[in-house]
């Protein structure tokens, strides 16, 4: 009974903190949602003993990703306004993916619901049960094409972040590194002769 209140207690901030990065206006509020929004996953893993799993989401996540987002963020000095006048256009989209988000949860709750998938709550792990040996047997074997392909998905973002930061601006200088090291010392230096002077 405990578990079952701690669980739908950190489930709803984890509701309350995914609106908020959907309707928050300042986009650094909206990724310190999103951290808050890890931190309860991260917790939700916890109940569910799986304390690598929560470790991971806490230093991959929160510790990297969101870092990187947050300086992104912070960088781009996104127009908050351009932004959201593209709301309208897309909303028929979110609205048709967020329904078959609702009747795919609807049908897993309908499901559990039934006599034969019936369970009662979170239940221990047996005696020397280890997580991380049980993700890594399955992660590299049964799915290694797929972590290998959110791999390079991963590797990709990373390269389209350092792309945004290094886009041509108004007022943002760039270092022309070729021309920099193609000069020649007679073009930026003058040596200059002259007849030495004593002081009177």
């Amino acid at each position: 009974m405990f578990h079952a209140i701690l669980f739908y207690s950190f489930a709803a901030i984890l509701v309350v903190a995914a609106l908020g990065v959907i309707f928050a206006r300042n986009p650094v509020h909206a990724v310190m949602f999103l951290v808050l929004a890890f931190f309860q996953s991260a917790v939700l893993w916890l109940l569910a003993e799986a304390e690598f799993l929560a470790i991971v989401l806490v230093l991959v996540y929160v510790g990297a990703v969101m870092v990187l987002f947050l300086f992104v963020v912070m960088m781009l000095d996104v127009e908050v306004e351009e932004i959201r006048g593209g709301y309208t256009r897309y909303a028929p989209l979110g609205i048709v993916i967020a329904g078959l988000m609702v009747v795919e949860l609807a049908q897993v709750i309908w499901l559990r619901g039934k006599e034969g998938f019936a369970v009662d709550g979170f239940r221990p792990t047996p005696e020397g049960y280890s997580n991380t040996e049980a993700l890594g047997s399955v992660l590299y074997t049964e799915h290694v094409y797929a972590f290998e392909i959110a791999a390079v998905i991963l590797l990709l973002a990373i390269v389209a972040a350092i792309s945004l930061t290094m886009r041509r601006r108004p007022g943002l200088k760039q270092q022309d590194i070729a021309s920099q090291v193609a000069v020649r010392a007679q073009d930026r230096v003058r040596i200059v002769k002259m007849a030495s002077e004593k002081p009177e």
